[in-house]
């Protein structure tokens, strides 16, 4: 469960107006299915907080085939991706979304054509991490995510270039066993203890080389490992970008 601990001032403004006039939230999912059912949960969990009673978020989705992406991914093939994901985004835009979210980490790779792809606003989800981070006043932050996420400029330049923040990724042998754990195991719904054991150990590792904080990289990752195991502060982006949704579509 999600807690939306910044909602506070959004919950008395939609109580004293006594109507609801929330955007419709744009999500752009499937990758993967379980992942974006945490998002579809945060979202309507954080929706029901501010406004009370029966409400629940206002919602265009279209949740794409990921087996397909996954092979194109490690084809590196992100022009085919990009494709493909900027068709569904004029889809959710066709909905009726006012914004944008991508409901997951490393199609991010390909935000800059999906933005040009639509006329809505895209919420980044490394924007909203690291608005996050320096909120709290963490400037060296290790990541964990999949190989492309760790690896690529797409998402560690925008946080070490846009806002200032040291990014420390793992070792490489540690990155191919995240990676393998992702795509392999997290994906598929498969919770194993060994692999939560070695994520905190690599936590642990990233910590000792001064990393302040760790952002859970990857939508999956909060499903194998949480905070209260470990001493290690952790950024869920998936917590994080959807509490930043529901403070979008409840402001004016």
């Amino acid at each position: 469960m999600v807690r939306f601990a910044t909602l506070g001032f959004l919950s008395s403004a939609a109580a004293a107006k006594g109507q609801n006039q929330m955007k419709t939230i744009g999500m752009l999912g499937g990758m993967s299915w379980e992942s974006t059912s945490t998002y579809y949960r945060a979202v309507n969990e954080g929706i029901k907080e501010a406004l009370g009673g029966l409400h629940s978020a206002k919602i265009s989705m279209v949740s794409v085939d990921f087996d397909e992406l996954e092979r194109l991914q490690h084809a590196d093939d992100w022009n085919s991706i990009a494709v493909i994901l900027s068709t569904a985004a004029r889809n959710v835009q066709a909905g009726g979304a006012d914004f944008l979210m991508i409901c997951t980490n490393t199609m991010h790779r390909v935000a800059p054509q999906i933005e040009a792809a639509v006329t809505i606003p895209l919420l980044h989800i490394a924007d909203a991490t690291a608005q996050q981070l320096l909120k709290d006043g963490i400037r060296r932050v290790g990541l964990l995510g999949t190989r492309f996420t760790m690896e690529q400029d797409f998402y560690k330049a925008r946080l070490e270039e846009e806002f200032h923040i040291e990014v420390l990724i793992p070792e490489l042998e540690d990155r191919d066993l995240v990676h393998e754990v992702i795509y392999q195991e997290l994906c598929l719904s498969k919770i194993e203890a060994s692999s939560r054991s070695s994520y905190l150990q690599i936590i642990e590792k990233l910590s000792a080389r001064g990393a302040e904080a760790v952002i859970l990289g990857c939508t999956e990752i909060a499903l194998l490992v949480q905070q209260n195991l470990t001493s290690v502060p952790l950024y869920d982006t998936t917590a994080i970008h959807a509490e930043q949704a529901v403070v979008r579509a409840l402001s004016k």
